[in-house]
């Protein structure tokens, strides 16, 4: 008996130890990143970021990680180190999504991110194809689509077999004229030719032939973006469409319910789903799409 109580005593003694021991490590983690946070906030960037980077991780009150990651994120910025801005910004938005601050900074980390990466890239790599594309994009997005056209134009004689240029050039040529469809065909096309496997310049190619009531034409094209991409909504929404037009309703239905599961805000898709049901006789669930999609259109009115 005594044997026993000496060893219970001696395990209590243990666990007590070890739960001691936790708090203490606890506190101890807690007071180093206190520490850094303060460092950080007087601009001691380099120093800071040699406590946060190692105390981050250790179990420790959430608004104090929230703080950290908050200061670490800003020190990496002032410093220039890619890496811990990133890595504070994956736990910021894992741990609160919802965080107007979190959202505020993240897009504004990142855009300056990649700001710099573009600058970078001027810099050190002027002359390649990706440098003068990213000048390209830059003219196309403030709407000088001539400058831009001529850029890509430039790279294509320089980089034939360049992705995504022959993709740009069709989207600049339905931007400025609509109704130039067959020229903008070509450019998807040609992009296929260097890019076989651009699901883009495949939807594109479906959707222009939609617009020209050629389904039958249109249908392959979708269907082989929805296998490139499946992550893309679009492609599912134009192929239940094509699918509709042609009386394959059955078919429609199973590209319109992936297109509402990536994209249940739309009301056009539940638009779709009860033309396909009506039409197999399916009055039921034709109707439940009707009111999913009534539904939709008035969320949209409330956030429009």
């Amino acid at each position: 008996m005594m044997v026993a109580a000496l060893v219970c005593g001696t395990a209590g003694e243990l666990l007590g130890a070890q739960a001691e021991r936790k708090m203490s490590e606890g506190s101890s983690s807690s007071a180093r990143i206190e520490q850094g946070v303060d460092l950080a906030a007087k601009g001691k960037c380099p120093e800071a970021l040699a406590i946060l980077r190692k105390s981050i991780p250790a179990p420790v009150d959430k608004q104090l990680r929230y703080r950290a990651a908050m200061a670490s994120a800003q020190c990496g910025m002032s410093v220039d180190q890619a890496d811990v801005v990133v890595e504070s910004l994956l736990l910021l938005n894992r741990e609160f999504p919802d965080d107007s601050k979190v959202l505020y900074i993240t897009s504004r980390y990142y855009s300056e991110l990649a700001n710099r990466a573009a600058r970078k890239l001027s810099v050190k790599a002027p002359s390649s194809a990706e440098a003068q594309v990213l000048m390209a994009e830059a003219y196309q997005a403030r709407g000088d689509f001539e400058s831009a056209t001529a850029k890509y134009r430039r790279i294509l004689e320089q980089y034939p077999k360049q992705p995504g240029v022959h993709y740009q050039l069709g989207q600049i040529i339905l931007a400025k004229m609509p109704a130039a469809t067959e020229e903008a065909k070509r450019e998807f096309e040609a992009e296929l030719q260097v890019n076989a496997n651009s699901p883009a310049a495949e939807y594109m190619l479906g959707d222009l032939a939609s617009r020209a009531m050629k389904n039958d034409e249109a249908i392959p094209h979708f269907s082989r973006a929805t296998e490139l991409d499946v992550s893309l909504a679009q492609p599912y929404l134009g192929l239940g469409v094509a699918l509709n037009a042609v009386g394959r309703f059955t078919d429609a239905i199973d590209a319109l319910k992936k297109y509402v599961r990536l994209t249940p805000a739309d009301p056009a898709g539940y638009y779709q789903l009860a033309i396909a049901y009506s039409r197999i006789g399916n009055k039921q669930e034709a109707d439940k799409q009707r009111t999913l999609q009534l539904d939709a259109e008035e969320k949209l009115k409330l956030h429009s």
